[in-house]
């Protein structure tokens, strides 16, 4: 370690001599490895007091004190850090003593006593010699680094680093913490090449220091917005961390906010509730306050205002009773925002927020100025104050112009907000337009469908800032550019194909599928226990591929309404759009595009979920009146669904209509809802998309799943549709042979059991005879047959997402490259299926479009038995093929 020792008067010859020189390696020893260095610093410790060795047990306490501190058990390190400084002040052991304190100070400090470390690191000051001094100065930059003062910290861990003579140990430390203040000033360059220091010095010292520092590379990446870089990162660190023996409440603190800026709140809560939990109670408050936090911030993000200002208050109480400024700042910024949120603002908000703007501008505190002059600004504004909020809104793009993506977009934002403050459309038409252009940019880098979904969350207000200006414009076209820019923009992209990808992980989860499978034909349960397995399993591979590499794909472009229009040819296109509480269509033909307010979404939403209520009812037995009760509940809903959604749009009653409905009504059943032919995608730019596919023609499959009576007939009726089908039933329909005939398929028809899970979407899943054939495996295969028909239960029940994202089969299958696809929004009768299935296949056959060939279908259909109204409801057409 490079340490020197000081003149003593003893020798390795003495046993006084020897136990101190053991005490000084198992010293050192802790500090690279606690766990592999305590067992021989207790051991001394024992020693030391049966032989009356003061200073040896001085400093074997230490030892043990400093690897009590690395496993969080910081009330038990300061007991034996008490006893150690008592022994070094009885004996008179003045330099010892300055170690002592030095130590002290650190726990100290993370026991969240900032004056007491203060106290230790001045007296310390007065004791230790020159050798030690660089390790007293890094207690001093990183005790000022946690109050708030983050230049001034960084200014001494720089002088650290200057110097040659510093121990190894400490070095790393300078230049761990180095990087950290420097990412936290938005130094994100200088910063991680402190941390590659770190990371190079790390392995002189030992695994405890390698695990700190592949941790602080994490957050540093998460930081510059290189989110799947940092999540990679933090996958190899929570593994060193582990091998070190080391507890991970603060991985998890510090995982929380890398979760919360990919916009995963469930997971971030959970982790961050995990984290405040363990740290709170493992005797680490000054990190346990940080954590609680960033919960406050998760939960505030996923909509729970009340819930946000409460743990914001409790953290604002942890951080004053620290003496932590900065962080009492931090956490003003979520409290007054979550209060504006419940409409619980007071007066003496708007200089709490500037205040804490101030404070953290000072600081050097980047993001946390940036986001305390955005709320600072709302709260001005509400207050009446137009001229403070327009100057703390423009105080905060200037802040973020030079920050990673996600700054850059909040400080668009609060320019954007100024602009309209001041009547400028045109500058909140600039502002908005550059940060959604940065966002896209962001979105195309991610490596997994279910990112790109999340972070156009990140987008919406840009989108709603800037429809009110063209509406406002009475500019119909434009409005139309406009929303399909934040319009399931995710889907646009495409990742290239990725077979082999979490192979291992896959491979593993298909054994522990079909164990369920075989569990469940012989006791007709499942057991919990692999249940649990198969859930952890899907975990690691949704990490796995949320964190791998993977080339950054190119975004889709976004379709204009003059492009749209060429590609009409009979249809008339409604995209809906949702402002405020209301809901909007955007008409467009082939001459012109219109605007038609609808009035409020709410009663819409109500009436489609009544009817997805009364329909889910149809499919099931029951007595005749129960029956007809429900029939008669969703002919009501469907009668007032087209009254509020397509009556008021005065298009001929037999026009082929396309519908681009936004996330809260893409499972209405917009084939009910009008007579003509409905076809049906989550962008107008998707659609045309799909317009332009153009493929040769290609064999047909069928597939017929397990424990579906019907199944078999259906299969049979499709396949005599088409000459030269091929057909996989009964236990030769497995996943792997269904996926090999599908990458060469032109037309698949897939029967079988569909499980929807909005929970986890890309495992929702169609059953084959061995399992489940997911939709991430369809994803990672690159499979898009050109036109696909899904007989399936809920294969239409894409998830919705924030700025009018979906995932599911649907999306997914467009997104990839299927051009047209039928699928259902409801639960599929069985034997009920059979007629639709081929009436639709006739249509498809005789060269009928998809949408056209539906229509046509669900015409011959007998209504007025139930189930096969439920299916007259629930079938709709996607894409344009």
């Amino acid at each position: 370690m490079g340490r020197i020792l000081p003149v003593t008067g003893a020798d390795d010859e003495s046993p006084d001599g020897a136990l101190l020189i053991r005490a000084i390696a198992a010293h050192d020893g802790v500090v690279g490895d606690p766990a592999g260095f305590e067992t021989e610093a207790r051991s001394v410790v024992r020693e030391a007091r049966r032989a009356g060795a003061v200073e040896a047990l001085v400093v074997a306490l230490r030892a043990v004190a400093w690897s009590e501190r690395a496993q969080q058990r910081n009330v038990a390190a300061l007991r034996l850090l008490m006893e150690a400084s008592r022994l070094a002040r009885r004996g008179g052991l003045p330099h010892r003593l300055g170690e002592v304190l030095t130590t002290r100070a650190a726990v100290n400090l993370e026991l969240g006593k900032t004056t007491a470390a203060r106290r230790d690191l001045h007296r310390a000051g007065e004791l230790v010699t020159a050798a030690d001094s660089p390790d007293l100065q890094l207690k001093r930059a990183v005790l000022l680094c946690n109050v708030g003062h983050v230049a001034s910290g960084a200014e001494i861990l720089r002088e650290i680093l200057s110097a040659p003579a510093a121990p190894v140990d400490v070095r790393t430390r300078a230049a761990n913490n180095l990087a950290l203040a420097e990412s936290l000033s938005g130094e994100f360059d200088r910063a991680l090449e402190h941390i590659d220091l770190a990371a190079a010095l790390a392995r002189e010292v030992g695994p405890a220091f390698v695990g700190f520092v592949a941790h602080n590379r994490g957050v540093v990446l998460a930081q510059s917005g290189r989110l799947s870089e940092a999540l990679r990162q933090f996958d190899e660190a929570v593994q060193l961390l582990t091998a070190a023996g080391l507890p991970l409440g603060e991985f998890y603190a510090e995982h929380t906010e890398t979760l919360l800026a990919l916009r995963a709140l469930p997971e971030a809560a959970e982790l961050g509730r995990r984290a405040a939990d363990a740290l709170e109670l493992n005797d680490v408050p000054l990190i346990a306050a940080e954590a609680r936090l960033r919960l406050a911030e998760v939960v505030l993000h996923a909509g729970d205002a009340e819930q946000a200002r409460a743990e914001a208050d409790r953290a604002i109480g942890q951080f004053r009773s620290q003496r932590r400024n900065g962080w009492v700042a931090l956490a003003t910024v979520v409290s007054v925002e979550a209060g504006r949120q419940s409409a619980r603002s007071q007066a003496q908000d708007v200089g709490r927020i500037c205040r804490a703007a101030d404070t953290l501008g000072r600081s050097g505190m980047v993001a946390g100025a940036v986001a305390a002059d955005i709320v600072a600004g709302r709260v001005a504004s509400a207050a009446g104050r137009s001229g403070t909020a327009r100057r703390r809104w423009m105080s905060a793009y200037d802040r973020s112009r030079e920050g990673p993506v996600l700054l850059r977009l909040q400080g668009r934002l609060a320019a954007g907000l100024a602009a309209a403050a001041a009547d400028d459309g045109a500058g909140v038409l600039a502002h908005c337009r550059a940060g959604l252009d940065d966002l896209a940019a962001h979105r195309a880098a991610l490596p997994s469908m279910e990112l790109r979904a999340l972070a156009s969350g990140h987008g919406v207000e840009l989108g709603r800032l800037g429809l009110g200006v063209l509406l406002r414009s009475r500019r119909p076209a434009r409005t139309f550019d406009w929303t399909e820019r934040t319009r399931a923009a995710a889907l646009l992209v495409a990742d290239p194909p990725a077979p082999d990808a979490v192979i291992e992980e896959r491979a593993a989860l298909a054994a522990l599928r079909a164990e369920l499978a075989e569990a469940r034909r012989g006791t007709g349960v499942e057991p919990a226990a692999l249940l649990a397995r198969q859930a952890a399993g899907e975990a690691r591979i949704r990490r796995a591929t949320w964190s791998r590499r993977a080339s950054p794909g190119t975004p889709g472009a976004v379709v204009p309404a003059s492009a749209v229009r060429d590609l009409l040819e009979d249809r008339v296109l409604v995209s809906y759009v949702r402002h405020g509480a209301d809901l909007l269509a955007l008409v467009v033909d082939r001459t012109r595009t219109r605007v038609v307010e609808l009035g409020p979404l709410a009663p819409l939403r109500f009436e489609s979920d009544s009817l997805l209520f009364a329909l889910r009812r149809l499919t099931r037995p029951g007595r005749p009146a129960a029956l007809e009760g429900a029939r008669a509940s969703a002919e009501h809903a469907l009668a007032t669904l087209r009254r509020l959604a397509v009556g008021p749009l005065g298009l001929d009653p037999d026009v082929p209509l396309v519908v681009i409905p936004t996330s809260d009504t893409h499972r209405v059943p917009w084939s009910a809802l009008h007579d003509g032919p409905v076809g049906v995608a989550p962008s107008a730019s998707l659609w045309a998309a799909t317009r332009r596919r153009r493929g040769a023609p290609a064999s047909v499959l069928v597939v017929a799943g397990p424990d579906l009576p019907g199944a078999e007939p259906e299969a049979a009726a499709v396949a005599a549709c088409h000459t030269g089908a091929v057909v996989h039933t009964g236990s030769a329909a497995t996943t792997a042979s269904v996926l090999e005939a599908m990458s060469g398929a032109g037309l698949v028809h897939l029967a079988c059991h569909g499980v929807l899970r909005s929970d986890n979407p890309i495992f929702s899943s169609l059953q084959m005879a061995d399992g489940p054939l997911t939709l991430h495996e369809l994803d990672l295969r690159g499979i898009a047959p050109a036109r696909m028909v899904l007989a399936s239960c809920d294969s239409a029940a894409d998830t919705s997402y924030a700025g009018d994202e979906v995932l599911g089969f649907v999306g997914a299958l467009l997104s990839r490259g299927t051009a047209g696809l039928v699928a259902s929004i409801v639960p599929v009768g069985d034997s009920e299926s059979i007629a639709l299935a081929a009436h639709l296949h006739r249509g498809l056959a005789d060269g009928l479009r998809m949408t056209d060939a539906l229509h046509r279908a669900r015409a011959a259909l007998d209504t007025s038995d139930p189930r096969g109204f439920v299916n007259w409801c629930g079938f709709t057409a996607y894409g344009g093929a």
